[in-house]
């Protein structure tokens, strides 16, 4: 009853002037915003992998490196291949003799069957051997431009252009065909996030997100929900302009409308605080007043600073908003 009469007290001292515009307490529509974080991540994350198996005899990139689609990053070297080249190289080598013997062959038969001397059938003969090592020639010369092939892929190239993510091999390692050597992030960022299942049907695509990152405050769009939930949590991407990509895979905080509900509000400015108590004035039939309220949240309307009031107050009292 004292704190009471105290308040009182201190609502008649508090000044009582003339104010010209009113306006009635009508209940609106508020977003409640739901904080969670989400994770920057890049939009497409691809590894760059061996084609050959081998050693890795050099490594040309570092976690962090910004790259160009195609650009080798690493030399992987198969030891076999060389001895490959050789092993053909050593076979082309006898059926060039063969061929050229197989030539002098033919080219002293058409002599001898001119004499007459040997038969037709025996030079059809010797042609048919010219063919058959030619043939043979070709084909192991195609058999060579394979190993060439693979000594090639022993480049590994960056599949996309982008940044380095991570690194998990070293120089001198042994990997297999198809292993890792560098994951690769490009194709721009975006923000990913998880909410709980039981906001799912609050989420709508194209939402306005407020989010807080490292240079400040920010907003997105709501850009894609999953349907897929994944341990009671649906996923989403959320596209930022101007989004921070020195570190993927960071977290960030976002606030994201998940429910509407009805409430007063009033223009802060209408807020009079004093003694760590506030006031808001209303107009009645007998004149100004100021009645005690509780405040609740920050809304942005419009660009006008609005506060709830949580008691105080009831649909229908005239706020006085105008300045003195």
């Amino acid at each position: 009853m004292r704190n009471l009469i105290a308040i009182v007290a201190l609502a008649a001292s508090l000044p009582l002037a003339s104010f010209a515009e009113t306006a009635p307490l009508v209940p609106q529509q508020v977003t409640e915003w739901k904080a969670v974080y989400g994770r920057v991540e890049a939009r497409t994350r691809i590894p760059a992998r061996a084609r050959l198996g081998g050693t890795v005899v050099s490594l040309d990139v570092i976690e962090g490196q910004v790259l160009t689609a195609g650009q080798v990053i690493a030399k992987v070297v198969d030891a076999k291949i060389s001895y490959q080249l050789a092993a053909i190289d050593a076979q082309l080598q006898a059926l060039d003799a063969q061929l050229a013997n197989a030539k002098q062959e033919l080219t002293r038969g058409e002599d001898l069957l001119k004499r007459g001397v040997t038969t037709a059938q025996r030079l059809d003969a010797l042609r048919t051997q010219v063919d058959v090592l030619t043939g043979q020639i070709a084909a192991v010369g195609a058999d060579r431009r394979v190993v060439e092939q693979q000594e090639l892929e022993g480049a590994v190239l960056a599949p996309i252009a982008g940044r380095v993510l991570s690194v998990p091999v070293a120089a001198g390692a042994v990997v297999l065909p198809g292993e890792a050597i560098a994951t690769i992030g490009g194709g721009g960022i975006f923000l990913r996030i998880a909410v709980p299942e039981r906001h799912a049907a609050f989420l709508k695509e194209g939402a306005a997100i407020e989010i807080e990152t490292a240079t400040g405050p920010s907003s997105g769009t709501l850009a894609r929900i999953y349907p897929l939930i994944e341990n009671g949590r649906v996923i989403a991407d959320v596209e930022v302009p101007d989004l921070p990509e020195s570190f993927i895979d960071a977290r960030v905080l976002v606030r994201l409308p998940v429910d509407t509900r009805t409430a007063l509000m009033v223009p802060s400015s209408a807020v009079i605080s004093q003694s760590g108590l506030d006031f808001v004035r209303i107009e009645t039939a007998e004149g100004p007043v100021l009645r005690l309220v509780v405040l609740g949240q920050h809304q942005n309307d419009s660009g006008i600073d609005t506060v709830e009031v949580l008691s105080g107050l009831v649909a229908g009292d005239r706020v006085v908003t105008a300045d003195e």
